[in-house]
């Protein structure tokens, strides 16, 4: 596996190392935990919550957790209401990501992530392209040729509006010559409604995490055409061996309540930092195929602040942002 998927990789790890949060900082297990996961089950964001939550119970970090699924508007819907119920709880948080920061901006959503206290960043993963299995398009260069032949007529399904997905159908487009604008984005109510809409043949591409689509195309339902890797990626071939010169990753992260202390985001943050060194935790990086990213508190703040600028630049560049 390629392990150069991100490229603030390097960088996490060095400002992980130098953060004050031992793992042992939290002084005891939180009882039960409040997730919000701002997306409909089957997804990426459900698959990192409950992969973490997962390795939170292992490490012994918390006690139970209570599941929210609150999808819609790239997470803005369940982050709004994370915001207005959760404020001041010490024991709440939300997943989120570069989908929902890409929503934000597209959307000029009235809240946003400076609402909310970042904890941590967890994940990197790069994105797939995938056809049905009975697809004529067997090939990265046959989608390709079909989408400049007639631009409405190849549709791209993937998450949220102004999401990861959305962006490198964009940027697909423009590195074939293409016109960003003209892209057919038919955007998922979920996991589980994407994969159905891939399998049935509804859509003619659907665009997803390469471990959301993993078990599909092993099990022959799909076929993966590129990956948004800088080379092969779990024997798929990237866009660029295939003369599309596009790479990006895609991050996720966790965040807690509005108006918690720093003692408390600190303790939160030192629960997380126990999970990700966990087994479970490394079986689940594994098996969905990411690379953990880790950057906590102050560090992952700004990492956000700069990741909105630069999201901003691109949905600009594409004239997908009005």
């Amino acid at each position: 596996m390629n392990r150069r998927r991100f490229t603030l990789a390097a960088a996490a790890t060095l400002a992980a190392a130098q953060l004050p949060f031992a793992s042992s900082a939290y002084a005891q297990a939180i009882a039960t935990l409040k997730m919000m996961i701002p997306a409909n089950p089957g997804g990426g964001w459900d698959q990192t919550g409950r992969a973490l939550a997962a390795a939170m119970q292992s490490a012994k970090a918390v006690g139970s957790v209570q599941f929210d699924n609150k999808g819609g508007a790239a997470g803005t819907i369940g982050l709004t209401q994370f915001i207005n119920a959760q404020k001041g709880d010490p024991n709440a948080v939300l997943i989120g990501g570069m989908v929902m920061v890409g929503g934000i901006v597209l959307n000029k959503s009235p809240v946003n992530l400076t609402m909310v206290t970042p904890l941590a960043r967890l994940t990197s993963e790069y994105l797939v392209v995938v056809v049905p299995a009975n697809s004529p398009h067997k090939t990265m260069a046959d989608l390709v040729a079909a989408f400049k032949a007639d631009p409405g007529k190849v549709s791209w399904h993937g998450g949220s509006a102004g999401g990861s997905d959305h962006i490198l159908a964009g940027l697909i487009a423009k590195a074939v010559g293409g016109d960003p604008a003209k892209v057919n984005y038919v955007a998922a109510k979920g996991g589980g409604d994407q994969v159905a809409n891939i399998v049935g043949g509804h859509v003619t591409a659907g665009i997803a995490g390469l471990g959301e689509f993993a078990e599909h195309v092993k099990g022959g339902r799909m076929r993966a055409l590129a990956v948004s890797a800088p080379a092969k990626e779990g024997g798929v071939p990237s866009l660029k061996e295939q003369g599309v010169d596009v790479v990006l990753g895609n991050w996720r992260g966790v965040f807690g309540a509005p108006g918690i202390t720093t003692a408390q985001r600190d303790a939160l943050v030192a629960a997380v930092k126990t999970a990700t060194e966990s087994q479970a935790w490394k079986e689940s990086l594994a098996k969905y195929g990411w690379e953990q990213v880790f950057l906590a508190g102050d560090a992952y703040k700004a990492f956000v602040e700069e990741d909105t600028k630069r999201i901003t630049g691109i949905l600009e560049s594409l004239g997908l942002r009005k």
